[in-house]
């Protein structure tokens, strides 16, 4: 996972002189053949999308697993890159022009050339997140997206490892997990199911106070928003569903809860353009697939004693000035959105012609990053199938624009530091004098190549009491 500083939201970074912006060039990219973007649709984009790209489906993403979907599209993309070169090269789909990026380099620029000429607010992203946050930054272009950015970062603290309120947060985390991780270690298992139930529990304290703590209703409407998403502009607007979960919102907001992300949102002024609850909408969304990551880092701690002794050491430093920032967990929960990313697919729309070393790229164009292809390509990274968390700890990895799941450069997630912060938090929480072990029907072994597709609604952990465990 790439971690640059965050980006500024109001100017673009100096273009160098190797990649002037143009309207003609050396000739057109590269094209898939209709053979090859048949095999890309049914073999890689397919079962992604077929999967929920905004709202999950466990039983495609279970039935993915059984059919080895992940290794087939890795193989595929290997293939096509030998074929057509590093990219981008255009797939040819009727009404709407894509093209992938398939090196470091390219993802680079893309990322970091933004929000102009390669826009986050693609029309696949307005589609689909107008559903539940039409007024989100994610989806917003020009000084209504700058505003947006900047009321999101100053709430979440972006760019810093502890936020502001990181002790209340943590002892949120500490007591939600503490009492999931008791009743585990007395039952002896500890299912997806549970784990879920209290992460949001944990969540919806943080963003909006204690009295959202059992508002199940409220994430549930979120979920079938998100659901509908899934089908972008295909699926027709349930504007009294949103009306539903944005007044929901706006309840707990009104509150202001001491230590909750909503009394960090009424000490700000909102200014014009920003609707609070379309970006409370947005993070409750984003804090989903936190729960996946946790889930499977989990999984890496219980099958790597090495990396879990680490872990045990530093949790057993505690706080000395605060709350820990716990950095081998951390660097575990990065391993785990590295090998397993949530957002398999990054994308951008290019809003005027770009010219590449293969030939221009036209205005419109959406531009697909690969991220599950390029984190785990075994012919260029030495890691992709194994454990590393010293890549994140010594920083190599932090420069290495092949590794993108927090996505990167002016898009970057605001809430990266935060999520990091929760998640090992709970890790810390599940680990502290207890042992865990991974239960079939998930399992792998930590000495082979790790599966490129783990189904984390299928996990389930042995629990047990331990006053010390390696």
């Amino acid at each position: 996972m790439a971690t640059p500083s965050n980006d500024a939201v109001t100017s673009d970074p100096p273009r160098t002189s190797s990649e002037p912006a143009a309207t003609s060039g050396p000739g057109p990219l590269p094209v898939l053949s209709p053979a090859d973007t048949a095999r890309l649709l049914g073999t890689a984009l397919g079962p992604i999308i077929a999967q929920g790209v905004i709202a999950r489906r466990p039983r495609v993403v279970a039935l993915a697993g059984r059919l080895g979907t992940d290794d087939a599209a890795v193989r595929l993309l290997q293939q096509l890159r030998a074929r057509y070169g590093d990219g981008p090269v255009r797939v040819p789909l009727p009404g709407r022009p894509f093209a992938l990026v398939l090196d470091g380099d390219g993802v680079r620029r893309v990322l970091t050339e933004g929000p102009e000429p390669f826009a986050p607010a693609s029309w696949e992203k307005r589609g689909a997140l107008g559903h539940f946050q039409p007024h989100g930054v994610l989806v917003s272009h020009g000084d209504a997206r700058a505003e947006r950015r900047r009321f999101t970062e100053t709430v979440l603290d972006t760019g810093t490892p502890l936020h502001t309120d990181a002790a209340h947060i943590a002892a949120v985390a500490r007591a939600e997990t503490g009492a999931l991780r008791d009743i585990a270690a007395r039952t002896g298992v500890l299912s997806w199911d549970d784990f879920v139930r209290s992460w949001w529990r944990t969540v919806r304290r943080i963003v909006l106070g204690p009295q959202a703590r059992d508002d199940h209703d409220l994430t549930d409407t979120l979920t079938r928003l998100r659901g509908r998403g899934n089908w972008s502009f295909l699926a027709p607007r349930h504007d009294h569903l949103r009306e539903r979960f944005a007044a929901g919102v706006r309840r707990h907001l009104d509150r202001a809860a001491p230590g909750s992300l909503a009394a960090r949102i009424a000490a700000q002024d909102p200014g014009t353009g920003i609707t609070p609850e379309d970006q409370v909408g947005h993070w409750l969304f984003a804090w989903d697939p936190g729960a996946a990551v946790t889930f499977r880092a989990l999984a890496l701690l219980a099958t790597h004693p090495q990396v879990r002794g680490r872990a045990r050491a530093e949790i057993a430093e505690g706080a000395q000035d605060g709350p820990p920032e716990l950095p081998v967990l951390r660097a575990a929960v990065l391993e785990s959105t590295r090998l397993w990313p949530t957002t398999p697919l990054l994308l951008r729309e290019s809003t005027r012609a770009t010219r590449w070393p293969g030939g221009d790229l036209a205005a419109g164009t959406s531009v697909l990053v690969p991220a599950w292809f390029l984190h785990r390509d075994d012919t260029r990274r030495s890691d992709a199938d194994t454990l590393d968390v010293d890549q994140w700890l010594d920083g190599s990895a932090t420069d290495d624009w092949m590794l993108t799941p927090f996505s990167g450069g002016h898009g970057i997630c605001p809430a990266r530091e935060l999520v990091l912060f929760v998640a090992s938090t709970v890790l810390a929480a599940l680990l502290d004098g207890h042992h865990t072990v991974l239960l079939p029907p998930e399992s792998f072994d930590p000495s082979a190549p790790l599966p490129r597709g783990l189904n984390p609604y299928a996990m389930r952990f042995g629990v047990s009491r331990a006053a010390t465990t390696p």
